[in-house]
């Protein structure tokens, strides 16, 4: 989901003051799991695959989420014709927290679910336990984005280069 498409948001000039609605909070989290699901699932596809033990894969894992996460968010603020150390540090206010969360309880998940770091690719318990954690990690990921959000920080940081 790009920022583009996030409607119904108020905007206001001074930080802190922005109406924070559920739904704006959902889009936000809905944009960083986007980044964070293409992460994972590459980062634990090719670990798999490859047969690395579930360490390794789990930090490959974590890094690709970091970088689809922020690559999402540079993209559509490079869209807006801002200079690429700009767009990085607005990537980075804004998805840090975020992606953290998400992939503390993503992976905090996987790690606990029994035999779920041990499942192989073509296991339902591989794919089961991801689709849990990341649902998961939404519902936990959310309050937090809000939360930014309404202190006009995380996605909100984001908005003032979608007007």
């Amino acid at each position: 989901m790009q920022h583009e498409t996030h409607a119904g948001h108020e905007h206001h000039d001074a930080p802190g003051t922005t109406k924070v609605t559920w739904s704006m909070a959902a889009q936000a989290t809905l944009h960083c799991l986007t980044g964070c699901a293409i992460g994972e699932v590459l980062g634990m596809v090719i670990g798999t695959a490859l047969g690395w033990g579930n360490v390794p894969t789990m930090i490959l894992a974590i890094v690709l989420a970091f970088v689809f996460g922020y690559s999402l968010t540079l993209r559509g603020v490079l869209r807006a014709g801002v200079d690429f150390k700009t767009a990085f540090r607005v990537a980075l206010a804004a998805d840090t927290l975020s992606i953290a969360v998400m992939e503390l309880i993503d992976n905090g998940v996987i790690a606990l679910w029994p035999s779920a770091m041990d499942a192989g690719l073509s296991d339902a318990l591989f794919w089961g336990a991801l689709a849990v954690s990341l649902a998961l990690a939404f519902v936990v990921t959310t309050p937090v984005n809000r939360w930014m959000i309404g202190r006009g920080k995380g996605h909100a940081v984001v908005h003032q280069y979608h007007h």
